[in-house]
């Protein structure tokens, strides 16, 4: 029996693990109290690391057209299925789909984007598209790349302004800040003080100073009418920033139509509140605001993610100390150059004309690709460690759409709602047998610091890890032997090292291809570490608070932080149109557990324990209004479909909104899930719609649908 120490992979904050492992198994795990991040920290998710390694119903064999298979027998599955579909109709015809989870594996770091070059398909798509896309929009406008987002400095800042979030229960998104309760604590024993503003009373929400409730999707007019008010009262101050800034006075002409009173009917705040926050966050010694999920899914998201970062802008907290900061990765070179800028509309949707964004489609139009005839249709599947049939809008049409395939192929540990659809499954080694990195969240954590994770277990030799799983795919797409992945592997590194100053390339170590690419990423980064550093400290490397780093970090043409890009004041206007908007539809929201993260921690007993969570909650006063009974069933329609599932009455939502969580619906036969099925809940996404998406990013609406309520 021993102990081995490694960073949690199941959500974004990067939290150090202690496991106990015995023989062949993790047995046991907790927090890692000499982490330099976590601090012990852990969730419920983190503690079941081993239960989700060795869950019987993880796919250790292939599957073909439904039984195991050996693995050179599901690859010449997948050559048989795709060379001829690609070599009649073109790459077009295969689409892809990314799953959260690659953001969480190496692999999903070093070995998708060759697989995607390879192919050449412009029908890519990812979970970004019902998720974060609008924050990758809005940033790479303002800094000039959309992988630049600036975090809240939380260890330090006095203001915090929350919208759409709730770290407490999903542990920060888009912000890695292991244990945000623990650091929202100390905010306020520190004397500062931290505002929620949302149309749930979250967990977040009831720990913090002030919680106020907004109409969902209109956090955008929110924000304007603190920017119009920053500029109205003069309390406009870019602080040390303002030489590196362009496009001040065009914000404040842009927000002249949105004065308080103006927008406090649309949001649902008094105009003096909206006044009070605005006096509050210019006052305050430092302050950051933190918008997440809902103010991302909502058809202005962009528009909302975007004022996010003016009010930081403009209050001169954008790159300061305590407020909103830019971190920097261990594997990435800190250096200063101009960039030719970000844009969109690359290439389009077939069907719908939809842009491209950040090199891929909005997932809402997937269905449409698969069902709608002529040149470039999609008639194959690729999915990576994705479960697009509980996770998309109109979730039901998507779900027949993959019944019509040619051929699919998943790179998945289950037979799920999705994958039950491949004609082939090739399932990973589970993530104790292979080392962790997180090459996304080191490059979005409120502190920067550097953590490698080992291998906990031995490498199984009948199950390949998942870089090997991709360069065979790869090199079969390229038309080259692909039984062994190793020229692929190599190829990778030398195109690393030429990259690389000639005196490392004879110090680069590692015992998998994936720790030698890290190696040659770490020595050629910003602190110059190295592979065997990282092994030296398996607690993890503390490298300080984050510091300034503009100008360096911008990449736009003008070298300054650019305001106002011309999509953002064309999507101004249409805001200010749906001003006049009516107000009184009931209208759907999602919601967060600590246990869950979203459809995959459902097959573990201990997650899914205690009351059932996939209940409908509704307010009193609209439970009264609508004769719904606590503990009854419901019949919720949207213009996407219908579904029945139990009401549960709570204060904790404004009238004039229900919840419902997603990434449930675990009734769908062909599935290997025994636990989940005993709990399977209902899809939520059987009702949010894929006709409406927010058109700068192309981002599912996924909060506020309309919707009608009646007892089933």
């Amino acid at each position: 029996m021993r102990t081995a120490y490694r960073t949690c992979p199941f959500c974004e904050a990067a939290c150090g693990l202690a496991l106990t492992v015995d023989g062949d198994r993790v047995t046991a795990a907790r927090g890692d109290r000499e982490h330099v991040f976590s601090q012990g920290f852990v969730c419920p998710k983190g503690a079941m690391f081993g239960q989700l390694t060795h869950d019987p119903d993880r796919l250790r064999q292939p599957l073909v057209n439904g039984r195991e298979a050996s693995w050179d027998e599901a690859f010449d599955a997948v050559r048989a299925g795709l060379r001829p579909i690609l070599e009649r109709y073109g790459p077009n015809a295969l689409a892809v789909y990314l799953g959260n989870p690659n953001a969480h594996t190496m692999s999903g770091g070093l070995y998708v984007t060759p697989l995607l070059r390879a192919l050449g398909s412009r029908n890519v798509y990812s979970a970004s598209t019902v998720d974060q896309m609008p924050k990758h929009v809005s940033c790479g406008y303002l800094f000039g790349n959309p992988l630049i987002i600036p975090v809240p400095d939380v260890d330090r800042t006095a203001f915090l302004l929350i919208l759409g979030a709730n770290p407490w229960e999903s542990n920060g998104s888009l912000a890695t800040a292991a244990d945000f309760p623990g650091r929202l604590k100390a905010l306020q024993a520190r004397g500062g003080r931290f505002v929620v503003v949302d149309p749930r009373r979250t967990v977040t929400a009831s720990h913090a100073d002030e919680h106020l409730f907004i109409r969902p999707g209109a956090d955008a007019f929110l924000l304007f009418g603190i920017v119009h008010t920053l500029f109205a009262e003069g309390l406009v101050d870019l602080g040390d920033l303002a030489e590196h800034v362009t496009g001040v006075d065009e914000v404040g002409a842009l927000a002249a139509g949105f004065a308080p009173e103006a927008v406090a009917d649309a949001c649902g705040i008094p105009a003096e509140r909206i006044r009070g926050l605005a006096r509050e966050l210019a006052a305050a010694p430092t302050a950051a605001v933190y918008g997440r999920i809902g103010t991302c899914t909502v058809e202005f998201g962009t528009i909302a993610s975007w004022l996010v970062d003016v009010i930081n802008i403009l209050t001169g907290n954008l790159d300061r100390p305590g407020g909103v900061m830019f971190p920097l990765a261990p594997h990435l070179a800190e250096e200063a150059k101009r960039g030719t800028g970000f844009r969109v509309g690359r290439w389009h949707s077939r069907v719908r004309n939809l842009p491209e964004v950040k090199g891929e489609l909005p997932v809402a139009t997937l269905a449409d690709e698969i069902e709608t005839p002529g040149d470039e249709q999609v008639r194959a599947l690729l999915t990576i460690a994705g479960n697009p049939v509980l996770s998309t809008p109109n979730s039901g049409r998507l779900d027949r759409a993959l019944g019509g395939l040619d051929f699919m192929v998943s790179i998945d540990p289950y037979l799920n709602e999705t994958t039950r659809h491949a004609d082939v499954v090739l399932p990973p080694t589970d993530a104790a047998r292979k080392g962790h990195y997180d090459f996304s969240f080191l490059a979005l954590s409120v502190r920067n610091f550097a953590a490698y994770s080992p291998p906990v277990l031995p490498p199984d030799p009948s199950v390949p890890d998942e870089c090997d799983i991709l360069a065979r795919l790869t090199l079969m797409i390229s038309g080259r032997p692909d039984t062994d992945p190793a020229p692929l592997h190599d190829m990778l590194l030398q195109q690393a090292l030429r990259k690389a100053p000639a005196e490392i390339h004879d110090r680069i170590t590692g015992d998998h291809p994936a720790e030698r690419l890290l190696d040659v990423a770490l020595r050629t980064g910003a602190y110059g570490l190295s592979l065997q550093q990282l092994l030296d400290n398996p607690h993890g490397i503390d490298l300080g608070p984050l510091r300034p780093r503009i100008p360096a970090v911008l990449r736009t043409p003008s070298g300054t932080v650019e305001l106002v890009a011309p999509p953002l004041a064309g999507e101004t206007a249409r805001l200010h149109a749906a001003l006049t908007r009516r107000h009184d539809d009931l209208v759907l929201v999602g919601r967060r557990h600590l246990r869950s993260n979203n459809s995959w921690m459902h097959n573990v007993p201990a997650l899914i324990k205690g009351r059932d969570r996939c209940t409908l909650q509704v307010s009193p006063a609209d439970a009264d209004r609508l004769s719904l009974v606590d503990g009854e069933p419901a019949q919720v329609t949207s213009r996407a479909g219908a579904l029945t599932v139990r009401v549960e009455v709570t204060d904790r939502l404004m009238p004039g909104v229900v919840s419902l969580p997603h990434g449930w619906g675990h009734d769908v036969p062909g599935t290997r899930l025994s636990v989940a099925a005993t709990a399977p809940g209902v899809n939520s996404n059987i009702l949010t719609d894929e006709l409406v998406i927010d058109p700068l990013s192309g981002n599912s609406v996924l909060n506020g649908i309309p919707v009608e309520l009646k007892p089933a």
